[in-house]
């Protein structure tokens, strides 16, 4: 019994051996990793804040028909350029018989008046020629006569517009709408043989068409309520359309909101700019767009990789680790600047030369991603 506990404690005693020379081994031939270096370089940073948005024109009104009908005819396109006054379509009027009978009436109830003091006026003119009524009374008959004769007028007016939809309406009874400025139809909601609704006071009207100049377009966005303490009206920026190859046009800044809205748990705040548009590009209503607006800019200050800052996990203060000997890092705070969100600047705490670890690894593969690309 002694003999086999003696070789199974000789057994254990040689593979508990192996297995301490294999950790040594193994621990000894493990390369050491080795980290690349960049140091600090001397750069331009901008700050920019960017709206996003859209192009809109600056002027731009919407047709709408001042008596209610049918739309009988149109005579423009999507897209067409028109003048000022161009005849954009016609409204046959289609009248209500309740009113047309009521305006009949008005016009018989009129008559009737009218005839009445014609009467009384053509007999007091023939009594004084003769002496026998004053004056006094026949300029009254007069005065009457003449009152009739305008609500008969009135009420006969009143029967045409409510009929043919104005005064000297034709046969077709159709009223026209013309364009108010000159520009481009930018839509027409309405199809020949709709219905519309005229404009008043209680009732905004069917639009017929739009029309809008594109020779001035005004850019429209948001900015975050942490970039719009920085920014300011007058100032010049660039605005930039995805939907054409991200040319820039430049614009000038001219309304800056005093209010701004909550919009998914950020406040918003609306800006406004004037885009200059050369007359080559064809420019559409509604582009989506982005506007870039410098807020702060310096010149040659020195600068690293934002990408090479590390942050102490309690503090939350920022700083980088410096080689200071063959594979051997010194952690060093640093005080930062401006940033760009690229390069950032030093203020504090890094100085000309000095040897920054490239600590993060992921940082480095996308590089090199990047560059096979």
């Amino acid at each position: 019994m002694n003999k086999t506990v003696k070789i199974i404690l000789v057994l254990v005693a040689i593979l508990a051996l192996a297995f301490v020379l294999k950790y040594f081994m193994d621990a000894n031939s493990k390369e050491i990793e080795v980290f690349d270096v960049e140091e600090p370089f001397y750069t331009s940073i901008n700050t920019k804040a960017v709206a996003t948005g859209k192009l809109n024109p600056e002027e731009e009104i919407e047709l709408k028909p001042q008596i209610s009908g049918i739309v009988d005819e149109i005579l423009v396109e999507e897209g067409d350029i028109v003048e000022k006054g161009d005849l954009i379509a016609k409204i046959r009027v289609v009248p209500n018989e309740q009113a047309l009978v009521s305006a009949k009436s008005r016009i018989a109830s009129s008559k009737l008046s009218f005839d009445n003091a014609k009467t009384l006026y053509e007999r007091n003119e023939a009594l004084h020629k003769k002496g026998v009524i004053s004056q006094q009374d026949f300029e009254n008959s007069e005065l009457s006569y003449k009152q009739a004769k305008e609500t008969l007028a009135q009420a006969q007016n009143d029967y045409q517009i409510i009929k043919r939809g104005s005064i000297s309406g034709g046969s077709s009874a159709n009223t026209n709408i013309i364009a108010q400025i000159s520009g481009t139809i930018l839509e027409i909601p309405v199809r020949e043989g709709d219905q519309v609704i005229q404009s008043n006071n209680f009732n905004a009207g069917t639009t017929i068409a739009t029309i809008a100049d594109m020779s001035f377009m005004i850019f429209e966005g948001k900015v975050d309520e942490a970039e719009v303490g920085k920014i300011e009206e007058g100032k010049d920026i660039k605005v930039i359309l995805g939907a054409i190859g991200e040319k820039e046009f430049p614009a000038k800044l001219t309304f800056v909101a005093p209010k701004g809205k909550e919009e998914n748990g950020a406040v918003q705040f609306t800006v406004k700019a004037d885009v200059e548009v050369d007359s080559e590009t064809n420019i559409r209503a509604g582009y989506s767009a982005n506007a870039e607006i410098d807020i702060e800019a310096k010149d040659s200050v020195l600068a690293i990789r934002e990408a090479l800052l590390q942050y102490n996990r309690i503090t939350e203060k920022p700083f980088v680790e410096i080689l200071v000997d063959e594979n051997k890092y010194k952690k060093e705070s640093v005080e930062l600047g401006l940033s760009d969100g690229i390069n950032i600047e030093i203020t504090k705490g890094v100085k000309e030369g000095d040897k920054i670890k490239v600590w993060n690894k992921a940082s480095e593969d996308e590089n090199e991603s990047n560059d096979d690309d």
